[in-house]
């Protein structure tokens, strides 16, 4: 029999995206072995290696990037022809909205594969902060949000949990070849006062006697990464926003960090059908 298995295509996927075989397995729903046992049946199958292993994870090697390709047009395929044939097709616009901490090198790239997935959804997409992105969600004026959360260690669980997009460490970030200066006043770059993660790094400092000043305010994300790689101060960033000419901050005087989350808000009562399965959509190709 000639051709490809399609769980194991899935898992391909799965791997590569998550960048490790044991972040994969949650995602495909089987064991660290059981996705390294597919991985290589399906590298036997290829005929050649699809993955370069490393302490760091995993990366396709050209055979893997060349499949990887296939992989997403053919399952996006299976899940078009699944829903075509019991009468769900994925129609119609969806109003979608972002915090821009969510991998803000990739976000543009995540939203052209769902884009391309599902051709038949107009997507509205809007970049805010999660406390106006859930804001807006309870007025109603967005369909599908994904926010993020501070995971402090000891605090209470507000809302309903919605499904989870990633989970990623907070850093000190500072321009490349920056070193910490022990004993001088933290010049901190931050995002504006409505920013929750601003208001927790405050907090922290203030609790750990650190002194600060802020030094810079941004707009968004994409500013605060511009004004650390100039090297104007000190930022608190998700792992993901790391980027050319901005390094992880090592200095023994500053906090840890605990880890976000980010996730879509949970569905509402009586949602539609269309958002309910773009909802399963955007997890698949988000995720």
């Amino acid at each position: 029999m000639s051709g490809f298995d399609l769980d194991q295509l899935r898992t391909l996927v799965a791997v590569l995206d998550a960048g490790s075989l044991t972040a994969a397995a949650p995602r495909v729903f089987l064991s660290q072995s059981s996705v390294s046992e597919q991985m290589r049946k399906l590298e036997e199958r290829a005929g050649q290696p699809l993955l370069v292993r490393g302490k760091g994870g995993v990366a396709p090697t050209p055979a893997g990037e060349r499949l990887l390709a296939h992989a997403r047009a053919i399952l996006a395929l299976s899940d078009e022809a699944y829903r075509d044939l019991r009468g769900v097709a994925l129609r119609g616009e969806l109003r979608l909205c972002v915090t821009d901490y969510f991998r803000p090198g990739d976000v543009a790239r995540l939203l052209r594969r769902l884009n391309e997935q599902y051709p038949q959804v107009r997507l509205h997409v809007t970049i805010m902060k999660s406390g106006a992105i859930e804001a807006a969600y309870e007025r109603g004026e967005i369909d599908v949000g994904i926010s993020m959360s501070i995971q402090e260690r000891g605090a209470a669980r507000g809302r309903a949990q919605g499904a989870l997009l990633r989970r990623e460490p907070l850093l000190w970030m500072a321009a490349d070849g920056r070193a910490a200066a022990s004993g001088e006043e933290l010049p901190l770059l931050v995002l504006p006062e409505t920013c929750a993660l601003r208001q927790f790094v405050e907090r922290l400092l203030s609790r750990r006697g650190i002194p600060y000043s802020v030094a810079h305010v941004a707009s968004g994300v994409a500013g605060l990464q511009l004004a650390v790689a100039a090297g104007l101060g000190v930022a608190c960033l998700n792992e993901s926003s790391l980027a050319p000419g901005i390094a992880r901050l090592r200095a023994p005087g500053l906090p840890a960090l605990p880890a976000v989350e980010f996730r879509l808000l949970p569905a509402r009562p009586g949602e539609s059908e269309f958002v309910g399965l773009a909802r399963e959509a955007i997890v698949k190709a988000m995720g």
